[in-house]
């Protein structure tokens, strides 16, 4: 409960330095909204103008959008600060967040919440049920395994930043590497199926964009062997524990702006 009051105190510190500008909150969000509308009409027309995408419909393809979106989108409204924390390595304010009385990780990931993600988070959960309820999903166990892997996606996501952080603390260059893993990770908008091998396996395996994105949606729908939903969630913890690991070692690397 502590965690969470302190990242509500950020979030309402972030929100109110956003309403500064309210002509610009304004673009900001309907650029988001045009963005994803955007994409979600070419997916329908190249869906309609082939009949199917790698054997799925659109209805399929769209959830697979829709999904993408929910971990991309999480992992924007929590974790935009990161894109930030250069420049605090670089100043030496990073020295003052390591004497604040609460872990200096914490502080790093979630200071800088984006609540504009959570205004459009909701529409896009409220799509999730619909097209559930349209794809005629009502085996539970289907649902259960969705949410897993959405939270396993979603840890490998957390990991990702993790390591940035890690890495700016030891190279303090991280804009580049942000922007690949935007890049890579756009590639979950649709089902990793689409691809030709080798790519296939390197998006699933090497660079698991395939478990963050491709594979919730396949548990759902019922085409995903046990095997990979097990290899899914082991990967994102095992994953997860390496991000921390290197985040400790980081620190003990860290050189104060005093040094």
């Amino acid at each position: 409960m502590k965690y969470v009051k302190v990242w509500w105190i950020f979030a309402i510190n972030a929100i109110q330095t956003q309403m500064m500008v309210r002509w610009a909150l304004l673009l900001f969000l309907l650029g988001k909204i045009l963005r994803f509308g955007i994409f979600l009409f070419f997916i329908i027309i190249l869906v309609d103008k082939t009949k199917a995408l790698a054997g799925y419909s659109l209805d399929q393809t769209i959830f697979f959008f829709l999904t993408f979106n929910l971990i991309d989108m999480l992992a924007q409204l929590l974790f935009r600060e990161v894109y930030r924390f250069r420049g605090t390595v670089v100043n030496g304010n990073f020295d003052f967040t390591l004497i604040k009385p609460f872990n200096p990780l914490f502080r790093s990931l979630t200071s800088g919440p984006d609540l504009l993600d959570f205004i459009t988070l909701i529409p896009l959960l409220g799509a999730i049920v619909y097209f559930i309820n349209r794809l005629q999903i009502i085996d539970p166990l289907g649902i259960i395994f969705y949410i897993l892997l959405v939270a396993a996606g979603f840890t490998i996501a957390l990991s990702f930043h993790i390591l940035v952080l890690s890495l700016a603390i030891l190279t303090t260059e991280i804009d580049n590497v942000l922007w690949m893993y935007r890049d890579i990770t756009s590639m979950g908008r649709f089902p990793v199926d689409i691809y030709r091998e080798p790519i296939r396996g390197f998006l699933t395996f090497a660079i698991p964009v395939g478990v963050m994105m491709s594979f919730p949606v396949k548990a759902l729908l019922g085409i995903l062997s046990p095997v990979l939903i097990l290899y899914a969630i082991i990967f994102s913890l095992i994953f997860f524990w390496v991000s921390l690991k290197t985040w400790n070692f980081a620190l003990k690397q860290y050189s104060s702006a005093s040094s």
